[in-house]
């Protein structure tokens, strides 16, 4: 890693394990529980250019602290028993500093929260003042539906219906997911229907609502050329992942979009689990948009990730696929730092978590002054799911 990039992530870790020391120094973590969150998705969801379908249910793995004081914090977290066995007897501030929950923290930023009573964006500020209360979002489940058994002859209309029901949820923007050419189909013929879908959304939502497409890897730098040229007038909000990062791809990619007049934002970074490859595509301003997944790197590594991008103009744009509780983190990722781009919802829920406060409207999803994430458990749902661990002091 650089030494001024270097420098600027400590500088940033340091002011968080400041704050966890003004906590009370007599709380402590006095049991922990993990479990698997189930959640639901609004449909079913089909196939990207790699994988089969998706389905319509995702979960989340969940770790519940619970302190001296009575306060309890959660949130997503994949630490194995012998690690937040560790945290146990200890406070947060302690479990801060050990690095214990290294990418792992969000239920620790939520009972720390919980416990001084200020929501998790204001822990994670790096200055006094917040960004706006409501955070761009959009919505990222527009899948190869056409490839669906039951879709196979109405696709059309399925598209258009899976569309107006994302917009009936308050969004202004959602992304699309191409590269039937990949797998799935031959590669002329994917390609061609890709165009097709993109033109039928197109022209269904209008010239206003913002629409992204996604690969996942599964075009390369002549198709994605191929088909900027073949959709001149679309003005694509961004590109994801058209192929793997590549420095000097990107910049040619980059260069073409310019040459053509175009605003498309070029992104790309989520399956990397970590800031430091990512680190040569900041320095030569080769992605717009990175977009570390939440769940792999933690809220520390969105803070990290937008604090490395910022010097050279980058934004971030999360990786929130598969995540309910990952979703809410990363908006008050988005409300403490100034070059967050937007945030990625995968349509879920779950009875189990209570969300006051958080409402998409006209493309933005509010952000509640409730301390840490500002989500509760249902105590009598909770009560069905059977704990993964039960650890106390």
């Amino acid at each position: 890693m650089q030494r001024r990039h270097f420098l600027a992530l400590a500088a940033a870790a340091i002011s968080r394990v400041s704050f966890a020391a003004d906590l009370p120094k007599d709380v402590t973590i006095t049991r922990i529980v993990a479990f698997d969150l189930p959640t639901q998705r609004t449909k079913l969801v089909g196939k990207n250019s790699r994988l089969d379908v998706h389905g319509d249910r995702s979960r989340d793995r969940i770790v519940r602290l619970f302190a001296s004081d009575e306060s309890e914090g959660f949130g997503c977290c994949h630490a194995d028993e012998k690690v937040l066995a560790s945290c146990l007897g200890k406070t947060p501030a302690e479990v801060m500093e050990s690095g214990r929950l290294a990418r792992r923290t969000a239920p620790l930023w939520d009972l720390m929260g919980k416990i001084a009573g200020k929501p998790a964006y204001v822990l994670f500020m790096a200055d006094a003042k917040p960004q706006a209360t409501a955070v761009p979002v959009y919505d990222g489940s527009i899948y190869f539906q056409d490839l669906l058994p039951e879709y196979l002859q109405t696709w059309k209309d399925r598209f258009k219906q899976e569309a107006d029901e994302t917009l009936k949820r308050g969004h202004r923007a959602f992304k699309v997911k191409i590269g039937r050419g990949a797998k799935w189909m031959q590669r002329e013929e994917g390609d061609a229907r890709d165009i097709e879908v993109l033109k039928l959304l197109r022209e269904h939502v209008g010239k206003e609502i913002k629409i992204a497409v996604d690969a996942n890897n599964g075009y390369g730098l002549d198709r994605t050329k191929k088909l900027l040229a073949a959709l001149p007038d679309y003005n694509f909000d961004f590109i994801e992942e058209m192929f793997p990062e590549d420095v000097q791809q990107d910049l040619a990619l980059k260069d073409y979009i310019q040459g053509k007049g175009l605003k498309t934002l070029i992104a790309d970074g989520e399956t990397q689990g970590s800031v430091e490859p990512l680190l040569p595509m900041m320095k030569a301003k080769a992605i717009d948009l990175f977009q570390l997944d939440v769940n792999a790197v933690g809220v520390d590594g969105l803070l990290e990730e937008a604090k490395a991008c910022e010097p050279t103009g980058g934004r971030i744009a999360p990786h929130t696929w598969g995540t309910l509780c990952g979703f809410y983190a990363q908006l008050h990722v988005a409300r403490a730092i100034p070059n967050f781009y937007s945030g990625e919802q995968d349509p879920l829920s779950s009875d189990i978590v209570i969300a006051e406060g958080y409402t998409i409207k006209d493309g933005k999803c509010t952000v509640p002054d409730a301390p840490g994430f500002g989500l509760k458990l249902d105590p009598a749902k909770l009560a069905d799911v059977k704990p993964l661990l039960d650890l106390k002091a």
